[in-house]
């Protein structure tokens, strides 16, 4: 009776298994894209990680470009700017209306805010933000510290 061949399988670790997940919001993506005086501290928690966000987060960056464009900001640094956001590998989730309306409720955030704070912890990921209201909120449902 012949054996049969046994099945040999070389896979690579898929890169998200190699880098750990960061939800990263819009304050600190802007930084990174428009070169804000936080810019150093956002590469820093960015890099080697998976980056995720929510749906809406490049409409929060459109509407970003044009806060600054009205400020003063060129056409060519806008252009620029957003250049590099969509260039930078962002894996985007949905998240329900029902559970960022229980969020807004039990943390006083905006849907847009509970929209970061669901995919931190659907996906038990680190929350990255400059924004204060949104880390102590993210301090008490993640349980880490802002």
């Amino acid at each position: 009776m012949s054996r049969a061949p046994a099945l040999y399988v070389a896979e690579p670790r898929g890169l998200w298994l190699m880098r750990p997940a960061v939800v990263a919001d819009c304050s600190v993506l802007a930084a990174v894209v428009f070169a804000e005086a936080k810019h150093k501290d956002a590469i820093d928690l960015l890099v080697g990680r998976a980056v995720h966000g929510p749906t809406l987060l490049p409409y929060e960056m459109a509407n970003v470009a044009t806060k600054k464009l009205c400020a003063g900001a060129t056409q060519a640094e806008i252009d620029t700017a957003l250049a590099d956001f969509a260039e930078q590998r962002i894996e985007l989730h949905a998240a329900p209306a029902e559970a960022l309306c229980t969020l807004c409720a039990q943390h006083g955030l905006s849907a847009y805010d509970a929209a970061y704070l669901w995919v931190a912890a659907e996906l038990k990921a680190t929350l990255a933000t400059f924004d204060h209201k949104l880390a102590v909120a993210a301090q008490r449902h993640l349980g880490a510290a802002p």
